[in-house]
């Protein structure tokens, strides 16, 4: 099979790792600097130009699609697309899983346990925002953060109040959610293949920090999971149309709540935990799903 990666750097591992594999299982594999895609769109034949040339047939395309370039990038995805490339993940899924508000608004609907959960933008009492997600402490987040970059934890009441007011004044849209501390500031990330998880690793903040990122100097361990962590993994991501994804997952006194679905995880840090060919294991769905003009987002909305 013919395979693009449509990657912004192709010396990241994540990148590295998915042309190594599938060069190993045989395909032809070309990484593709999504910016650097433009796109025939008035045309009969819809066509994806880059440097020059207009690319050949591809049998599918994998989207490493970086958060700052949601927009442009799932534009190239959707002209792919509409040429009857076969995505991993489709472009409606991709922009679905990144808008935080949506994502877990869907989630809600498929009755997946998530932490309580408040949006606001200029509510009219901070004190009755924060007492339907549970009271302080309580987490803030910026709508458009990513790696734990715009994540507040508020210990106090009045600690909460000064920054949903300082994110107001910058007319930011922000999430205020329920801390979970009997996590213990750790989490799970599941790495979900099709209709399985393939893997799944447990991530420890740092000493003194809340947030279990690895970019934050979180670490990494295998973790064995539970049956309705197994579970709820899955159903998020049906519920988000993803084929591939990463699921995180805080073991919360109720059960298992969703943070993030993200649409293209990392690899390192989980391959490294876990001692899995997770590369190798896309291919081979790849190889099982591929089809011409074959869709199948499994979400709405």
């Amino acid at each position: 099979m013919r395979i693009a990666i449509l990657s912004r750097n192709p010396s990241l591992y994540s990148t590295r790792r998915l042309q190594e594999a599938g060069i190993a299982a045989g395909h032809e594999v070309d990484v593709i600097d999504t910016l650097h895609c433009y796109m025939d769109i008035t045309s009969n034949r819809p066509t994806v130009r880059y440097k020059g040339e207009a690319l050949p047939k591809y049998d599918a395309i994998i989207p490493r699609i970086g958060a700052s370039i949601t927009f442009y990038g799932t534009a190239v995805v959707r002209q792919f697309e509409m040429m009857g490339t076969y995505s991993i993940n489709e472009s409606v899924a991709i922009s679905r899983s990144r808008d935080k508000l949506r994502s877990l608004q869907l989630l809600s609907r498929k009755g997946i346990g998530l932490p309580r959960t408040g949006f606001a933008r200029n509510p009219d009492k901070i004190d009755d925002l924060l007492k339907n997600v549970g009271g302080a402490p309580v987490v803030i987040k910026l709508l458009e953060g990513t790696q734990g970059i715009g994540v507040v934890l508020a210990e106090t009441r009045k600690a909460a109040e000064s920054i949903i007011e300082a994110f107001m004044g910058l007319k930011a849209n922000i999430l205020i959610q329920e801390y979970i501390k009997e996590a213990g500031g750790a989490d799970i990330r599941c790495l979900v293949i099709g209709d399985k998880v393939v893997a799944a690793m447990k991530r420890q903040a740092a000493p003194g920090e809340f947030r279990s990122n690895l970019h934050r100097g979180g670490s990494a361990e295998l973790i064995k999971l539970k049956p309705s962590e197994r579970k709820t993994a899955i159903q998020a991501a049906k519920a988000m149309g993803l084929n591939m994804c990463g699921v995180d997952i805080l073991r919360s006194n109720s059960g298992p709540v969703v943070m993030e679905v993200n649409s293209s995880p990392g690899l390192e840090g989980i391959e490294k935990a876990t001692d899995k060919d997770i590369a190798g294991l896309l291919f081979e769905f790849i190889e099982k799903e591929a089809k011409p003009n074959k869709t199948r987002t499994k979400g709405k909305g």
